[in-house]
């Protein structure tokens, strides 16, 4: 939008009746269309609806984002996630279909699924929306129920973006090459999945592995907001993920040394948010032998969900009643349940059963169930509707699951500060492991203080590459590239669960243990990372790191079977943008903008005449008496 658009802040946070001033927005302002300043607590379904409905005097809305979490919850998300994209079809059981028996967000408005003609911007309570609202509150505000006068204050939003209508339509626009160097107008979703075995696995040959059982344990990297890169996901990814990490590291050195039954699987799923992106590639690859293990590999699956908001010190284990129907089923989930209802005895957290049929939540598992009944649980904070009242919106933050520090701290003391969040993750790190790992305190401590406050810190620098180094907390959102949490979780499982070998850092890079080595780089993955920098140094002390760490492609397999309406797999795509900014700058009124463009052209019109008449006149005017060729002096 490159047209001046007048300022309208019509809902300060003191006003009484927001009703009467959205009308004039809408309605009876004299200078549409406006851009409408509004305040955080007044960024509400009803209010952006009729904003969406009366768009022709709207040209876009600006939300100030609080310092400060809001009292109440607030979910763009809609009540029943990524429901038509789960195991509860009406064909695999039309009573959980939709969400008929429990409404996991109950506090969902949906605003994230609507269509708008103008763009909404978030921005920060800083000294430059202090800027925008005084120049507001200087030129445009009415006083007294008068007309504001000229001039008034407006401002410019380039908010330029390639693709429209849908899918299906952006993928065809890529698709047409009318030039040299097309341009792409949207890009699938995707990313990659992060993986790792405790046994290492062969990854060259695909498929089916003999005499191999597979234990998947679970969690989404993923989330979302309304607004673009803001989406922290403290409680709906964060509190999750870190906990299967910290499990992962703590069930190393025991599973090096006597090798459990079966094998698992860590995994971290990309793109859950967006209908399954992540899990519903795993699975299909699984069944088109592209994965190091097949389907028939897997034994079951354990899924840690939402964990960090705690009523009561309680977990709760979410199962499947459709695939419990199979006696073998429900006998595997059964002891599954019997041994984490155990493992939890003598610490602070009781391990319940939800205590009615119900679905399973939203989660990754659905997926597996999609394709054959499994045995599985999924480990959630909430019994029925999820606790977190801010589900996928910018509010899951650092602060809602209180991860805070002591002012006046360093970035270093933050860093080895133990938080009140790190101990409730812990206690459910002793549960599902039915042991004490409290040396793993400092290191939930340090992935909640990289996850959620500060990226670029001295822990993860240690353990990424030096090329990476510089980029961190810089890298941002890119286009089917690897994402800065996917890569993070990459090298954090690959340090936490790896070893260190004694290599050169070019056998390392090479993926080998020696210049003989042929095999290894089939089962494991090596890295190179910068390490520490030792006492009274500044040159850092780099290692190789041999996991068995591995990434997976997480985009749709709609994208590869070219099904952009598939009503299987996500479909979702973004479209291309260029940058994004704005300007402010005061606007004449239109009579004096029409005097000055007639005052413009009428000193055009005579500045031509006289141009006309002095050219015609030249000889006349310009010409003078000329001395004799011959005349001398």
């Amino acid at each position: 939008f490159v047209h001046p658009n007048f300022i309208a802040d019509p809902f300060p946070i003191t006003e009484k009746r927001p009703e009467e001033n959205l009308d004039w927005v809408l309605k009876t302002g004299p200078n549409p269309p406006y851009l409408v300043i509004l305040e955080s607590p007044l960024f509400t379904r009803p209010i952006m609806m009729k904003l969406k409905n009366g768009s022709s005097r709207v040209a876009g809305v600006a939300v100030v984002a609080p310092n400060a979490n809001p009292p109440k919850g607030f979910s763009p998300h809609t009540t029943c996630p990524n429901e038509n994209t789960g195991v509860y079809t009406e064909e695999y059981d039309p009573a959980f279909a939709h969400c008929n028996v429990t409404m996991w967000n109950p506090l969902g408005n949906g605003l994230s699924y609507e269509e708008y003609d103008f763009p909404i911007f978030s921005m920060k309570d800083d000294n430059d929306t202090q800027i925008i609202r005084q120049c507001y509150l200087d030129h445009n505000r009415a006083v007294n129920g008068s007309t504001p006068q000229y001039p008034l204050c407006a401002m410019q939003l380039y908010s330029h973006m390639s693709a429209v209508t849908d899918t299906a339509t952006c993928m065809r626009r890529n698709d047409i090459n009318f030039s040299i160097s097309p341009e792409m107008v949207c890009d699938p979703l995707g990313d990659y999945n992060v993986w790792a075995s405790t046994r290492p696995i062969n990854n060259t040959a695909k498929g089916h592995k003999m005499f191999e059982s597979v234990v998947i344990a679970a969690a989404r990297l993923d989330s979302r907001s309304f607004f673009f890169d803001i989406a922290p996901g403290a409680e709906s990814g964060v509190s999750g993920f870190v906990t299967l990490l910290a499990a992962a590291q703590a069930l190393r050195n025991a599973t090096q040394e006597a090798q459990p039954n079966r094998t698992i699987l860590y995994t971290f799923f990309q793109g859950e948010t967006f209908d399954y992106i992540g899990s519903s590639r795993m699975v299909y690859d699984m069944q088109s032998n592209q994965f190091a293990v097949d389907l028939d590999n897997v034994h079951s699956v354990l899924e840690i969900g939402q964990v960090g908001l705690r009523a009561d010190s309680k977990l709760w284990l979410h199962s499947d009643p459709v695939s419990m129907k199979n006696s073998s089923v429900n006998n595997e989930v059964r002891k599954l349940i019997v041994n984490l209802q155990t493992a939890s005895r003598g610490l602070n957290v009781s391990v319940e059963e939800p205590g009615f049929s119900q679905p399973l939540p939203p989660s990754s598992f659905q997926r597996f169930l999609r394709a054959r009944p499994i045995p599985g649980v999924v480990i959630e904070d909430h019994q029925s509707a999820f606790t977190n009242r801010f589900y996928e919106s910018m509010y899951d933050n650092a602060e809602y699951l209180n991860v805070s520090y002591p002012t006046n701290m360093t970035p270093e003391e933050q860093l080895e500060f133990v938080t009140e969040t790190a101990k409730v993750l812990i206690v459910s790190l002793n549960f599902l492991l039915s042991r004490s790992v409290l040396f793993s305190l400092c290191k939930v401590t340090r992935m909640l203080y990289g996850f959620l406050v500060r990226t670029n810190n001295s822990w993860f620098q240690q353990l990424i590459p030096s090329d990476l180094a510089s980029h961190l907390g810089k890298l941002g959102h890119t286009f089917l590239k690897i994402s800065e949490p996917t890569l993070l979780v990459q090298y954090l499982l690959a340090n936490l669960t790896g070893s260190t070998p004694n290599i050169t850092q070019d056998n390392c890079q090479n993926q080998r243990e020696d210049e003989e080595d042929k095999e290894s780089k089939h089962f494991y993955y090596y890295m190179w990372v910068q390490g520490a920098a030792p006492p009274n140094s500044t040159q850092r002390e780099g290692y190789c790191v041999r996991s068995t760490v591995r990434l997976s492609k997480a985009l749709s397999p709609a994208f590869d079977l070219r099904d952009y309406t598939s009503t299987n797999f996500s479909t979702w795509t973004e479209s291309r943008w260029k940058s994004i900014k704005g300007r402010i700058f005061l606007v004449a009124s239109h009579d004096l903008e029409m005097l000055t463009l007639g005052v413009g052209v009428g000193v055009l019109i005579t500045s031509l005449i006289l141009t006309y008449v002095i050219s015609s006149k030249a000889d006349m005017l310009f010409s003078a008496g000329r001395e004799p060729a011959n005349a001398t002096y």
